[in-house]
């Protein structure tokens, strides 16, 4: 006699992600597409500089810096002096502006989730620290305007990345689960 055992359509496969997608996983797919517009778009208003947070002129395709405006500005924390010497400089407007694409597309196809919310958990940490919540005045006196000296937008983006990373939130609307199939990624599970 043997056992028949029946099979379970939400059970996680061997890719770690689920064969039926339920309403959480729709829901985490929802959100990981909403989290990679958010990086697409910040990288595209850089580069074009469609009129909200960049300005045509400071354009990066027009010669403007994707760091100068953001990292020159800051006016509080401990690492306030570091980021104004990193402003402008060629290899941090690369990395940024690599980091929001890569992350964004990596969101938005569903793959490489581990390794989008690792670098953008980081991301989000030196983002934070630019800002420095904790502060309740900036360097020159004036009120911060802090709301949460902790939990903050950064915070919260970076705990949805780790989130939709380990749900393996790509199996659903995105190349999940054929990422996870790839020899490379199958033998390297940080890269799903």
């Amino acid at each position: 006699m043997t056992l028949h055992r029946q099979q379970n359509p939400t059970a996680p496969t061997t890719t770690g992600l689920a064969e039926t997608p339920t309403a959480a996983g729709r829901a985490l797919a929802a959100l990981r597409l909403l989290m990679g517009f958010l990086f697409l778009w910040a990288f595209f208003d850089k580069v074009f500089g469609w009129g909200y947070a960049t300005t045509s002129e400071r354009a990066w395709i027009n010669g403007g810096s994707p760091t100068q405006g953001y990292l020159g500005q800051v006016k509080v924390g401990p690492l306030e002096s570091t980021f104004h010497s990193w402003a402008g400089t060629a290899w941090a407007d690369w990395l940024f502006m690599l980091g929001l694409l890569a992350i964004g597309t990596a969101l938005v196809a569903g793959v490489a989730l581990r390794l989008a919310a690792a670098s953008g958990t980081l991301m989000m940490a030196l983002m934070w620290v630019a800002e420095w919540p904790p502060a309740r005045e900036l360097s020159d006196g004036t009120p911060s305007m802090s709301v949460n000296p902790l939990v903050e937008y950064h915070v919260i983006y970076a705990a949805v990345l780790v989130v939709l990373a380990l749900t393996a939130a790509g199996g659903v609307w995105g190349l999940g689960r054929a990422w996870a199939r790839l020899p490379l990624v199958a033998r390297t599970p940080w890269l799903r």
